[in-house]
């Protein structure tokens, strides 16, 4: 909505990230388009191409689906140039050099900064910093990944990888599609409409084991649930900055108020020993 893209901006958020899938077919990235143009140089403008969106073309990483897909991402974003575009995931049809290769094209034509991915896993993330190496190209500075206490399945090889190559992570679902809010509860559905709804693996009895646990640690650290989510994930260096999701102004205040708070090194020591009993 209108309050929350304002709501952001003036509490100094600068990270805006978008995907021409999000909503629909560019939905997300034609409204968000006739916003910034007002704010447009104050801020990073970050949107993602490549996952299917059915207009039946495959090769989603070939030259001629990123040609095709950076200049609709641009008109509906109403800006000449984007911050940093990210491959939404990784395609299989299509030699990442022939992809890495398009990009550096789009670089050097000023229609994209920098470029990134998206949901890669750590050894294609080095591969692709391998190959970028050996093209002389644009190489991924930045990788989205979902990331939070509950999945944290990222540390093992992203992280790593990551930090060898000194690539930016951007968490996804930080608040693992709603769970860490603490307001759902054990054993109620989910209203529908909300992220979790959508995703029923996350309502195991084990997460609400987790989530009750994390809720008393974060509350004998005078920390709130969500101050807790923010806390882990901004406490890996490698992380340069959180997505974090919202659908009114007061979830954007909350999630921005969490900043003021952060994890001293004991403090994460004993949260890593509590979680390694999950």
């Amino acid at each position: 909505t209108k309050e929350v893209v304002y709501r952001a901006r003036d509490l100094g958020i600068t990270l805006f990230d978008t995907a021409d899938i999000y909503g629909g077919d560019g939905v997300s990235e034609s409204f968000l388009g006739k916003l910034i143009p007002e704010f447009r140089d104050e801020i990073v403008l970050a949107t993602k191409f490549g996952m299917p969106r059915g207009d039946n073309l495959t090769a989603r990483g070939s030259r001629r689906y990123i040609k095709l897909a950076v200049e609709k991402s641009l008109s509906r974003l109403n800006t000449d140039r984007i911050d940093l575009y990210q491959f939404h995931e990784p395609d299989p049809d299509t030699p990442i050099d022939e992809t890495l290769s398009a990009l550096d094209d789009l670089v050097h034509e000023g229609k994209v900064l920098y470029v990134g991915s998206s949901n890669f896993a750590g050894w294609q993330i080095a591969r692709a910093e391998y190959v970028a190496r050996s093209l002389g190209v644009s190489r991924f500075i930045s990788a989205q990944n979902e990331y939070s206490l509950i999945k944290r399945g990222v540390e093992s090889e992203v992280i790593p990888a990551a930090r060898e190559f000194g690539v930016g992570v951007l968490p996804f679902y930080p608040l693992a599609a709603g769970l860490l809010t603490g307001k759902f509860k054990r054993n109620e559905a989910p209203p529908a409409g909300t992220r979790l709804a959508g995703k029923p693996e996350q309502l195991q009895a084990a997460n609400f084991d987790l989530v009750e646990s994390l809720g008393e640690f974060a509350a004998q650290r005078g920390l709130s649930l969500l101050e807790l989510a923010f806390a882990f994930l901004l406490f890996e260096d490698q992380v340069s900055s959180v997505i974090a999701g919202a659908t009114s102004g007061a979830q954007v205040e909350a999630n921005v108020n969490t900043q003021s708070k952060s994890l001293t090194d004991q403090d994460y020591r004993d949260l890593r020993e509590l979680l390694s009993r999950f």
